[in-house]
């Protein structure tokens, strides 16, 4: 009995252990009194953290984000904006040109764990813990702080005065516990890439300035006392006395917290059927009217998304005009309103919310797997896309494809596996991160096919959400929704720079058959499909590839499978038993879902002309 009593105790402390999979993760529980200065842009906090260690290993560390300090001259996102081939023009140069008043930063002024101080060093972002005792496995710890920040001009993400006008964008604005995986801590500096957290709770509390209308990842606690539409209408308002408000939220199963404020906020609501309450934060400017339009759009989102991708977990959503873009977080986003533009703002409406189900629900480490979070967003963004505006694109992610095919011509191109903050340049960042990461579902599905893939990639979210999945996680979601051997293209597709290339290189007939002779010119091998158009009709037929050990479904029309098509080999001649005088000509891949680099040639007779496969560049 007494040993049952350990277990379970165990099993409750940690939280989130799933062992019947071997996996772990920790927890955290944020409390966080926030007391805000609207006049100096400062602000005091004390936070109140819980940490579990739900790992087998002791902890004699800890490491926390300090994300403000990177706004002050000579940082490291300052040096690397000025040193990069092609900075970001939202940061340039500007950071190292802010003045004391205009810098942000958070000072530590007391931290304690379990009720004794801990001595600490802060080096640029991050913010070194050794510990006076260590955590031991199973067990947690209580650290309180106590901090001071100042907020910095707009420039990334995070601020004051947006270039549109918003008092406070407050994102990465507290100290945030780095996370500690299998793979160890993760205390990566900020050059204003990539962020990764631990799952928790929060309770947060911030006393401001009465004029502010204040937005936040969570649920209000106290609708009453802050009104601005939060509150029941039923019932009496209570109005605050003296300069300020307290907004209460909370939030739970996030592993981040933001907020954003200012006093000329509108703010509508939108409830979806069997989803949440949308919240809509807006100012009465000229893009008032398109701020009114997306709200339907938006409500008709949230089922679309639970059908292809999995139902949005939580009892709220926020969409905030704030930042300087369009940026993801817990329950929220802060977009900026697109030049005026209704198409632009419901696109990054779209694309910010979607991230909700990648980064915020299936929360991979964006620094080490970006592509898991942009790549796959921007794949259900453009999906969302083309059935909310009824396009029907044969593929929806053209535009990704050649994004993918000019960074490959451009010879910038670098392996998915580098650190996002280690690329070279950011356009070989971004578009890795996002149209490569977008095409690597697209081929997926090409790959595996249409009913595979989208099973899987419900299968993924249902069997990963509110965990931190890599790579191979996913990857054996799909090979159990499939039923073939994929790691492979994986470990190709992602681990190198080798690339996708076919080629009709003959069609002729040998003893009363058509031969077709294909040529494999890339190193990255690929299953094929070929449309035949004969005198008689059209004619699929199916090579696979012998890695992958089976064959994918077609579901739509028949297809002929050939023999395997062994990986160390150039070339494949295909034999129809049909005359060659019946054939009028054969395609390589009429889905164009393959990224092939160069798809010119995988057409005959050629077509050099052929409009889907012109670069408009």
């Amino acid at each position: 009995m007494k040993n049952k009593i350990v277990l379970a105790g165990v099993l409750f402390l940690s939280g989130i252990s799933y062992a019947q999979y071997g996996y772990w993760q920790q927890k955290v529980e944020y409390t966080m009194d926030v007391n805000f200065d609207d006049t100096k842009h400062q602000f005091t906090g004390k936070q109140k953290l819980v940490y579990y260690n739900n790992s087998s290993d002791t902890l004699k560390k800890v490491f926390y984000h300090l994300y403000f300090n990177a706004f002050q001259p000579g940082s490291s996102m300052d040096v690397q904006s000025r040193q990069i081939a092609d900075p970001d023009k939202r940061v340039g140069d500007r950071i190292s040109k802010l003045l004391l008043n205009e810098i942000g930063y958070q000072t530590i002024t007391s931290l304690k764990k379990d009720g004794k101080d801990q001595a600490f060093e802060v080096e640029g972002t991050i913010l070194e813990v050794t510990l006076t005792t260590p955590i031991k496995p199973n067990s947690k710890a209580t650290f309180d702080m106590e901090f001071n920040a100042q907020v910095p001009v707009q420039i990334r993400r995070s601020g004051r005065n947006s270039k549109e006008g918003i008092d406070y964008s407050m994102t990465q604005w507290y100290p945030k516990m780095c996370e500690y995986d299998n793979q160890g801590w993760h205390p990566d500096p900020y050059v204003a890439r990539e962020f990764y957290g631990v799952f928790g709770s929060f309770d947060v509390t911030i006393h401001i300035n009465k004029k502010y209308l204040v937005a936040a990842t969570g649920t209000i606690q106290n609708p009453q006392e802050v009104g601005a539409g939060y509150e029941d209408s039923k019932k009496p308002l209570k109005l605050p006395t003296g300069d300020k408000k307290t907004w209460h939220f909370t939030a739970n199963d996030v592993h981040d917290f933001a907020w954003a404020a200012d006093p000329d906020y509108n703010h509508d609501t939108q409830q979806v059927p069997n989803g949440p309450l949308v919240h809509f934060f807006f100012q009465s400017d000229d893009s008032f009217n398109n701020w009114k339009q997306i709200q339907s759009t938006m409500v008709t989102f949230f089922g679309l998304m639970e059908t292809r991708f999995g139902k949005y977990p939580y009892a709220n959503f926020s969409f905030v005009q704030g930042g300087d873009g369009g940026m993801e977080y817990p329950m929220m986003t802060l977009v900026t309103s697109a030049g005026g533009k209704l198409e632009g703002l419901i696109g990054v409406c779209l694309h910010e919310a979607i991230h909700n189900w990648f980064y915020g629900v299936l929360a991979t480490n964006e620094g080490k797997y970006a592509w898991m979070d942009e790549g796959f967003t921007q794949y259900a963004t453009n999906v969302m896309e083309d059935i909310i505006y009824g396009i029907n694109a044969v593929n929806p992610q053209e535009w990704e494809y050649l994004g993918y095919r000019r960074l490959y011509k451009s010879g910038f191109i670098e392996p998915m596996t580098t650190h996002s903050d280690h690329y070279k340049r950011n356009n070989a960042y971004s578009t890795s991160a996002y149209s490569r990461g977008a095409v690597f579902l697209q081929q997926l599905k090409y790959i595996i096919g249409e009913t595979a893939f989208n099973k899987g990639m419900l299968d993924y979210f249902d069997t990963w959400k509110f965990k931190h999945p890599q790579p191979n996680d996913f990857i054996r979601v799909m090979e159990k929704a499939s039923n073939l051997e994929l790691d492979w293209y994986l470990d190709l597709y992602i681990g190198t720079v080798q690339v996708t290339d076919y080629e009709i290189s003959a069609v002729y007939e040998k003893n009363g058959k058509t031969c077709i002779q294909i040529n494999r010119n890339g190193e990255l091998p690929m299953p094929l499909d070929l449309k035949v158009e004969t005198t008689s009709g059209t004619e699929i037929h199916y090579i696979p590839l012998d890695l992958m050990r089976g064959n994918k479904t077609f579901e739509s029309s028949k297809a002929t499978v050939h023999e395997d098509w062994p990986w160390v080999y150039k070339t494949y001649t295909l034999e129809l038993s049909i005359p060659y005088t019946s054939v009028k000509s054969v395609t390589i891949d009429p889905t164009t879902w393959l990224a092939d680099v160069e798809p010119n040639d995988n057409t005959w007779p050629a077509q050099p002309e052929n409009i889907n496969f012109i670069d408009p560049e």
